[in-house]
């Protein structure tokens, strides 16, 4: 009987040991997925925070060495560019929303100017 069991006990192990393997793997993939859902979303949200905050102080660099229009977006543009540009790299966003976002930003920043449109170089 000891030797029946004993038999029964080195044939199963082997596969039990490679089912719990299987389950923890199963689980690890999981959590890691659920960990680069939680912490990109996080990652993303500091880099749009970096970009909007560089924006403004680009846009208010801009207005306190006299610039206005479309010279203020490029001058905040650049700003940007030199700050942040591991949130540029992120987030990738087009020339012309860059140029929308820095002529907000003016805007709000300098609501006496006149609006007028800027386009992408």
């Amino acid at each position: 009987m000891q030797s029946f069991l004993t038999d029964i006990y080195t044939a199963v192990l082997p596969m039990l040991l490679e089912l719990i393997a299987a389950a923890l793997g199963v689980v690890l993939l999981h959590l890691s997925a659920v960990a680069k859902d939680r912490w990109g979303i996080e990652i993303e949200a500091r880099h749009r925070e970096a970009f909007q905050t560089a924006m403004m102080s680009g846009i208010a660099a801009a207005l306190s060495r006299g610039l206005t229009g479309s010279a203020a977006v490029d001058a905040a543009i650049a700003h940007v560019e030199a700050s942040v540009p591991d949130a540029i790299s992120a987030l990738r966003p087009s020339p012309q929303v860059m140029v929308n976002i820095a002529a907000a930003k003016l805007a709000a920043a300098n609501p006496s100017a006149p609006i007028k449109p800027v386009s992408a170089a």
